[in-house]
This record gives C-alpha cells, structure tokens and sequence, in this order.
C-alpha cells in the first residue's frame, strides 16, 4: 500500500475514534505531521506506519485533555531530555512502574535519536523493566499544554512554559556514550528523583526493588 494511502487509512481510524471530539481534519494533520516527524530520523521505514499511529494517538489524546474536551483521571508528567533515547525513556519506565496506574507519563526529546540507546534498555532490562518497543519522538506543543508536571533534564531552555504546571529540571548525566555500570548509576539516580516527585504527587511507591 503507498504511504499515502495508508496514513489516510491510520487518519481515518483514529477520526472515528475520536468522532465528536475532534475534527477530521484536525486528525489527519496530526497524522501528517507525525509522520513527517518521525520519517526524519527513523532508520527502519519498515516500522514507521505503526509508531506513526501510536505517536498521532498519543498527540491526540494530548490535545484533547490539553483543549479540556478530555477528563484527565490521573496527573500528567512530561519528561524531556534531548534525545529522548536515555534519561527521559529511564524516568518513564521508572513512574511507570512505582505509581502502578496512578500517574501516566509521556515522553520526548528536543532533538530526537533514531532509536533508544541500546545500553540504557539493557540497564532497564537488568530490572524487569521492557523499553523494547518505546522510540523516540520530538517534542510538541499540545503534550506540554496537556501536562501537570514537565520534567526537564538539560534541555529547559527548549521547553515551552505555560502557566498552571509544575516545571523541574533534572540535573542528570547524559548516558550516551558511558559504560553499562555508569548507567546503572544514572538509572539509580532518576529512580530516586521519580520516587520524590511521586512523593510529591501523594503516589504510593513500593520500597525499592533492586
């Protein structure tokens, strides 16, 4: 199937999912974008149709909550690294696992990888956590206006600031490039700054598993 043909296909399954909230037109300009997005840097084109989906719908939803058409049940947190390969994919699959339901996270980088760095999925693999299918995605608009808390993590400059969120920056090593133990240790240092923002958010964190 072209690719045009198929991204009308992904745009016209995610209009009628979300059929009374947003527009048509609205959905498949998202799905161009996203995938104008992506199609820069993804090396496997293979894939692209599926992270192209999964990316519109997650903008969607975004602008939906962002526009107060959609019920937010839990709090949202941002992470924002510049590649969205390392410390950001780490912090999400930490909240991930300790808030168990009770925070959902999102995820994005200012000058997006092509791919996660294969040392920080071992490093999350070493503790049960699977990042196998996560990707990286550019930073947008409506998934920082659709936050309640963005963390930042050398890149806060880049972010956008909107009023009525929770803004941090994360002082964190860069693990691109460092030794599995140095991974580790940046991995350690983002599970105790996640635990202390679920703190703050009154989540419940189980007492530390590795």
């Amino acid at each position: 199937m072209r690719t045009e043909a198929l991204l009308m296909r992904i745009a016209a399954t995610l209009a009628a999912r979300f059929d009374g909230t947003l527009a048509g037109p609205t959905v498949e300009r998202h799905v161009l974008e996203c995938h104008a997005l992506l199609n820069r840097a993804a090396p496997v084109k293979r894939h692209l149709p599926v992270l192209v989906e999964r990316f519109a719908l997650e903008r969607l939803v975004a602008l939906t909550q962002a526009q107060g058409l959609a019920v937010k049940a839990v709090p949202e947190v941002l992470y924002v690294c510049t590649r969205n390969a390392g410390r950001s994919q780490m912090a999400a699959a930490l909240t991930a696992r300790h808030a168990a339901g009770r925070v959902h996270v999102r995820t994005a980088g200012t000058i997006p990888a092509e791919r996660l760095d294969p040392v920080v999925v071992e490093a999350l693999a070493e503790i049960g956590l699977d990042a196998s299918a996560e990707f990286p995605k550019p930073l947008t608009d409506e998934v920082v206006r659709a936050a309640d808390v963005v963390v930042t993590m050398g890149c806060g400059d880049a972010c956008p600031v909107y009023p009525g969120k929770r803004y941090q920056d994360w002082l964190l090593d860069e693990p691109e490039g460092a030794a599995p133990e140095r991974v580790r240790a940046i991995r350690d240092h983002i599970d105790e700054r996640v635990r202390e923002l679920l703190i703050e958010l009154d989540a419940d964190v189980p007492a530390a598993n590795h």
